[in-house]
Formats: C-alpha cells, sequence, structure tokens
C-alpha cells in the first residue's frame, strides 16, 4: 500500500520538508501549542509517511508538550528509571532522559553513553505506537539520536532470508533499556532463552500504511522462538548487519527546542554518547498502541 501524499500540506500553513535520506522530514511553520485539526491532518500524515518528524524552535511547557502527545492517543506512564525515580513531578506521563545529577541523584535515565539500538518498551506485550523527546538542554556536541528505517531495512533484505524469516517471532528483552541499565525490579541474566521478554513477529505489518517492516526491538538477549540458541544468534545477527546499516539511516544533531516524534512500530533508534561533564536533558512522551504487533 502506497503512503498517503502530503499534497495536502500546500493547504496548510505547515512545510513538510524531507531529509533527503530514508527516512525523516522537517516540519516547518508550525508552534505545537497552537495546532488546529487540519494542522493535525498534516503532522499525521507526514508521520505515517517519513516515520520520524522534526519540529524546531519549539517552547513547550510539560501541559504543552502532553497536549500535543495527547493528539496521537492516549499515553503511557513513563516507566520507573534506573535510581527509582519514575517521572516528572504531577506528570506521570513524562519521562527525564538525563545526565544531570542533582544533590547526589540522577533528576533522570540513560546517563550519557551511548544508547544501542532499540525500539521503545518492545518487552511489552502492548508496546507504544509512538515516542516524542523534547530538548530542554543539550551539549556542545555529541548525544546525536539516529534513526533506521525498518521497511528498508526489510525491503532491501535477500529475498532468501525475507523467506527464512517469515513466520518467525523474536523474544524482545525485558531485562535491559537502551543504556545498557537493569531495569528495576529485574533480576540481570544474559541468557537469552530465560531471559524475561515478550515474543512478537519478527516481521509486521503496519496497520496505517500497511507496510512490512522488521521488528527487532534491541539485539541484548534477543532470541528467535523455537531456535537453538546458536542458530538463533547466527540468524539475529545477519539481520542486525542489514537492519543498522548507515543508508537506512538519519541523524538528528539536537538544539534546545527541538521536538522529535517517532513511530515505533517501523523505525529503531539510538543515541551517541556525549561528554558526562556537559548537560542533557530529555523530556519524553509515549503513545499507546492500539494494536498489538501483528505479522
Amino acid at each position: 500500500m502506497p503512503p498517503p501524499s502530503d499534497a495536502a500540506s500546500v493547504r496548510s500553513r505547515i512545510e513538510v520538508v524531507p531529509t533527503g535520506a530514508a527516512l525523516g522530514a522537517e516540519l516547518r511553520g508550525v508552534d505545537l501549542r497552537d495546532i488546529d485539526d487540519r494542522d493535525f491532518a498534516v503532522i499525521h500524515r507526514a508521520w505515517i509517511n517519513h516515520l520520524v518528524l522534526l519540529f524546531r524552535d519549539q517552547t513547550l511547557d510539560d501541559d504543552a508538550l502532553l497536549g500535543f502527545s495527547r493528539r496521537f492517543g492516549a499515553l503511557d506512564q513513563a516507566p520507573i528509571q534506573e535510581n527509582g525515580r519514575r517521572f516528572v513531578d504531577g506528570y506521570p506521563e513524562i519521562y527525564v532522559v538525563s545526565n544531570v545529577i542533582e544533590n547526589g541523584v540522577a533528576i533522570g535515565s540513560l546517563g550519557a553513553g551511548e544508547a544501542v539500538w532499540h525500539t521503545d518498551m518492545s518487552y511489552l506485550e502492548d508496546p507504544p505506537k509512538a515516542s516524542m523527546l523534547y530538548a530542554l538542554e543539550v551539549p556542545p556536541t555529541g548525544g546525536n539520536t539516529g534513526f533506521s528505517s525498518m521497511y528498508r531495512a526489510y525491503e532491501t533484505l535477500p529475498q532468501s532470508l525475507r523467506q527464512r524469516i517469515t513466520g518467525l517471532r523474536v523474544k524482545h528483552d525485558g531485562t535491559y533499556n537502551s543504556g545498557g541499565y537493569v531495569r528495576q525490579g529485574i533480576t540481570p541474566t544474559d541468557d537469552p532463552v530465560a531471559a524475561p521478554g515478550t515474543f512478537h513477529p519478527l516481521v509486521c505489518t503496519h496497520p496505517d500504511s500497511g507496510r512490512r517492516g522488521l521488528y527487532l526491538g534491541r539485539r541484548r538477549n534477543a532470541y528467535i522462538e523455537g531456535l537453538p540458541l546458536a542458530e538463533s544468534e547466527a540468524l539475529l545477527d545477519e539481520i542486525w548487519t542489514y537492519a543498522t546499516r548507515d543508508e537506512l539511516t538519519w541523524y538528528n544533531t539536537w538544539r534546545v527546542g527541538d521536538l522529535v516524534l517517532w513511530d515505533n512500530r517501523c523505525t529503531m533508534h539510538r543515541r551517541d554518547p556525549f561528554d558526562p561533564g556537559a548537560r542533557r536533558i530529555m523530556h519524553r512522551t509515549q503513545v499507546k498502541g492500539e494494536t498489538r504487533p501483528r505479522a
């Protein structure tokens, strides 16, 4: 099924500017504090077409961030962070991504190291369909976020590999988050067969676009159902070499006021490390999935 056209954007104040990469577009001429239904229709169409959207120069407080996020559906509550904290006080849907330490306690999650390729919260039975990250403070260099198209990853697999993985399910690990930290309340293990998690189809059909793509989650502790561990590891390694190729990616170099929205059902993302002495504070929301990943 071909994606819908962006042509309607000419009837709106919003300009949709594709990145020229495998995915992503910048939307210009929009203040996310003040959008009407016509504006939102353009934004939603661009999101389905381009998978990742960048809105620069926004001035959002937490209420405005939640207001825009809820345009896409009901929101998940923020997961518990490594330090036991959960969310912004008074805003249980807002997750803090930060390396900042205040009074000896981290105010957020994921530190300053690399965040490996992953799909948000995919270890849940009903993962979020969308994530939004809003930049409050950014380091002078580093901390860039990359996105990879799982449509293109699937479409460019060798035909023999596509046939081999059709109908298989992969376990999405619930032990570690993308920064390598053990999730709150989990006993760590590095045995992919025994690790906690949820099985999802390895190849999924997007409920809005109708396109098929890989649904990988993250590499650590992943396991393909029914295969001997060595065979599962070898097959996953092969798939991941295709899914993270540079030609499938686009990176955002963050500026204060950037909001990035992405589709968890057809992308993966990662973060570059940055100087731990620099400050980086992001607020994230996630929109509940309306349907479970399906083949």
